[in-house]
């Protein structure tokens, strides 16, 4: 049995980069792979923030979707990269990666993003570049379930 520390510990790292190959941790980051009866039901890059609930098996993340060129750059709409929770039944470690058995059934698999993945993380990356140091914090604090600022 892993405890929670240890696969909190590997989860954090994972989101925010701890397991570069260069060094630099924003050449890393983490994806979310869901699992539903064995096939894969969804898959996107993980932004670098999350929080864990104290009083509950949950973790707070916001994947990455929706994202598109614009005259401006690359830009993500924020009334649709919301905050999604993941509740938990049992946590292991597998390899480099984070298994989850979620309550509902599925199965949730957090592990180093290449390709696709980590090409939409960086583009995330830019992206919050460009926000003030306001709108930053109220993301990272992953509290609300609607955006209504710019970029909405």
């Amino acid at each position: 049995m892993t405890s929670d520390s240890q696969w909190q510990q590997r989860f954090s790292g994972l989101l925010v980069g701890h397991h570069s190959l260069t060094g630099d941790a924003i050449d890393a980051g983490a994806r979310l792979i869901v699992f539903d009866d064995g096939s894969e039901a969804f898959r996107a890059a993980l932004a670098r923030h999350h929080r864990f609930e104290d009083d509950e098996q949950t973790v707070w993340i916001r994947p990455l979707i929706g994202g598109q060129d614009t005259a401006d750059g690359y830009q993500f709409n924020l009334g649709i990269v919301r905050r999604r929770s993941l509740r938990w039944e049992a946590v292991r470690l597998v390899d480099d990666a984070v298994e989850i058995d979620l309550v509902h059934g599925q199965k949730a698999r957090v592990e180093p993003a290449d390709g696709p993945e980590l090409a939409e993380l960086a583009r995330w990356d830019d992206f919050t570049n460009r926000l003030t140091p306001e709108e930053d914090a109220a993301l990272a604090r992953l509290d609300a379930d609607s955006w209504h600022g710019r970029y909405a």
